[in-house]
């Protein structure tokens, strides 16, 4: 059963929900081994990440969740997106809890570590935007995976945008 993790943008508009949805769908349906099984590996951030956990749920896949640290869902997680987290963290099969107290860098940077150990392929809903030097985020993720030898797949539809990039 083929293993994917996905990174991806958490600033997608509205207008991108859709879009990137179908997408991912497209892509999970590629993925899927030949007993027609899947396993899905998200960190749940708002966003891409949601997304991506959504449709591996739909597909019939099974969840395995990566949480940055164990402050992550009291400090990061905020009221918009916490009844989404609540219910897709129930619904996976596994979760991991990275070892750090607080969500920073060194928590985020480990994360995507183990997203990127754990994936046979790597499923990136991502603008083609480089690192922003700050670590951690969905650039940093696609370099390290391609340095692992991990396959990528870029996600990004036709109408994708996010909203802090106009």
């Amino acid at each position: 059963m083929p293993t994917v993790a996905t990174t991806g943008h958490m600033d997608l508009t509205v207008a991108s929900v859709e879009p990137v949805r179908n997408a991912l769908r497209q892509a999970l349906a590629e993925e899927v081994g030949a007993d027609g099984g899947l396993v899905g590996i998200s960190c749940l951030a708002p966003g891409a990440d949601t997304l991506f956990a959504e449709a591996v749920l739909e597909a019939g896949g099974d969840l395995v969740v990566v949480l940055p640290s164990r402050d992550y869902r009291k400090k990061q997680v905020g009221p918009e997106h916490a009844c989404v987290f609540d219910q897709l963290v129930k619904a996976a099969s596994e979760v991991v809890i990275m070892p750090f107290a607080t969500a920073d860098r060194r928590a985020y940077e480990a994360a995507n570590a183990e997203l990127v150990k754990r994936a046979d392929a790597l499923v990136a809903v991502w603008d083609g935007t480089p690192p922003s030097g700050r670590g951690g985020g969905t650039a940093d993720t696609v370099l390290k995976a391609r340095g692992a030898g991990v396959p990528v797949h870029v996600v990004w539809p036709e109408g994708a945008s996010r909203r802090n990039q106009g």
